[in-house]
């Protein structure tokens, strides 16, 4: 017979909340005056926005976007990032749609 408890195990109610919080971590981090102009920062916050943005996070989607179009050499990043901006532009990203528009007329 299988138990169901009525609590969720702490691992499983713990991994919404490093998500939140790395999505956060990710945003301030950018968003810091004093650091998110440094490469090493950028690169720690975009690793941070990954997983948020495969999930289909909005914000996480247009940040890393806008990070990967801007500031990788790679023609696959930008991809990437054009792909990831796109998504959140449909999905009513103002910011997103704005900076998509830009990409495409250039």
């Amino acid at each position: 017979m299988i138990s169901r408890d009525k609590h969720p195990s702490p691992a499983a109610s713990a991994a919404p909340v490093r998500k939140r919080f790395s999505l956060k971590v990710a945003l301030w981090l950018l968003d810091s005056p004093h650091l998110g102009h440094k490469p090493k920062v950028k690169h720690l916050a975009g690793r941070l926005l990954k997983q948020p943005a495969r999930q289909g996070v909005v914000v996480a989607q247009s940040r890393l976007g806008q990070l990967l179009c801007r500031d990788c050499g790679s023609p696959r990043d930008r991809r990437i990032g054009h792909q990831l901006l796109r998504q959140a532009a449909r999905a009513g990203d103002a910011q997103a749609q704005r900076v998509y528009a830009e990409l495409r007329e250039d």
